[in-house]
């Protein structure tokens, strides 16, 4: 394991998945239980619940932060391991995508010369980007109590947008499958398989009839947009989260 959920293979605590809502873990149904809030029950005070604190969060004795190890693709090679995973279950495309090709280029980069690797500071940032816990190196360097998560929330700094379906060379359109609001004018991040992100603004929205629409809010419509990139079929469309 080299990225994602501290999961059965680390924490044995999947388990707890099947045993509470039926839901198995093994199969790519985690509850994700570890991420409850949890109280004490004294045996012989049924009815009693003692909340486990440490502060005004909490303990969340069962939380983990998530495993993070791009910035340390020398020392996993040289350890002669044939494949590295990456916890990948329930997550969406936007989550896989960004994630393999930040492992993907790291890998490519160092096998080209260990000698003259150097880490690529862009890798972290696309990995920061999709929905993720706190990161840190899990077990490897034996950092003791670095693991614990003192909250129960995730860190979502960018939202999918949507995806491509098509796009017209000629025209500059690109036709896109909507997966989050997008607005007229909004300026987005174009996933690629390899290299930076694209920036992008889109402009002149229209519906799947043609309609002028200012914005696009419904789940899993179609619609088109004038872009200023050439874009391919599958792009990944991201849009950074607005601040409140």
């Amino acid at each position: 394991f080299v990225h994602g959920s501290m999961c059965m293979a680390y924490s044995g605590r999947c388990l707890i998945s099947n045993y509470m809502v039926g839901r198995d873990s093994n199969r790519g149904s985690c509850a994700q239980p570890c991420r409850y809030k949890y109280h004490l029950v004294e045996e012989k005070r049924e009815g009693e619940y003692y909340p486990i604190m440490e502060d005004d969060k909490g303990t969340y004795i069962m939380n983990s932060k998530d495993l993070c190890m791009i910035e340390h693709i020398p020392e996993l090679m040289e350890t002669g391991a044939l494949s590295f995973k990456i916890e990948g279950r329930m997550k969406s495309t936007y989550y896989v995508a960004s994630v393999v090709k930040a492992y993907r280029e790291a890998i490519d980069e160092y096998m080209k010369s260990p000698e003259d690797y150097k880490f690529n500071p862009r890798w972290l940032e696309d990995l920061n980007k999709p929905s993720h816990r706190q990161y840190y190196t899990g077990f490897y360097f034996n950092e003791e109590n670095k693991q614990v998560q003192d909250s129960s929330a995730y860190v979502r700094n960018y939202d999918i947008i949507g995806i491509v379906k098509d796009y017209n060379k000629e025209t500059g359109i690109v036709t896109i499958e909507h997966r989050n609001k997008v607005v007229e004018g909004a300026q987005v991040e174009v996933l690629r398989p390899i290299g930076e992100n694209k920036q992008v603004v889109l402009r002149d929205l229209h519906d799947e009839k043609g309609n002028k629409i200012e914005s696009a809010p419904s789940a899993k419509m179609i619609y088109t947009a004038k872009v200023n990139e050439e874009l391919e079929e599958n792009d990944i469309i991201i849009k950074a989260k607005e601040e409140v």
